[in-house]
């Protein structure tokens, strides 16, 4: 004769139950690499006209678009791609909780992780390189575009 409590079966059944349809489903997520400059006259890239309220706030001058790219992002799957300067990015989609997703940046070259919580409609720039002969590179992470 087999026991087994009420608590080992709703245990059993949770582990073998598929996570919710929330958990599985994809996100659509744009992320643009974008170069700002502190040298030279004041240039925008019109391609960033959307960003230009956003961008102007930070402490440079010059921005041009170098790469935009359109993921599906799935929880715990991680996507990597280059970034001007050879440096492999990994983007992961970590949780998501209604409209907002968690996205984790991570490059492997500096050792480094940064966590981004996005709302639907909301746009983060996140410095992703140390600023080096007065640019830096920058990704902008844009969920449900």
């Amino acid at each position: 004769m087999i026991r087994c409590s009420l608590a080992a079966l709703l245990a059993a059944a949770l582990l073998a139950a598929p996570p919710p349809a929330e958990a599985q489903a994809t996100v659509p997520v744009r992320i643009r690499v974008i170069k700002g400059s502190r040298q030279g006259p004041p240039s925008f890239d019109p391609r960033l006209e959307n960003q230009k309220r956003q961008l102007s706030a930070l402490a440079y001058v010059r921005w041009e678009l170098v790469d935009e790219r359109s993921l599906e992002l799935a929880q715990g799957k991680t996507q990597f791609f280059t970034l001007p300067g050879g440096d492999d990015v990994g983007v992961t989609l970590q949780e998501r909780h209604g409209n907002a997703v968690t996205i984790e940046v991570a490059l492997a070259a500096r050792n480094t992780q940064s966590r981004l919580t996005v709302e639907k409609g909301q746009r983060i720039v996140h410095q992703v390189s140390p600023e080096k002969g007065g640019s830096a590179v920058f990704l902008t992470v844009l969920a449900w575009p």
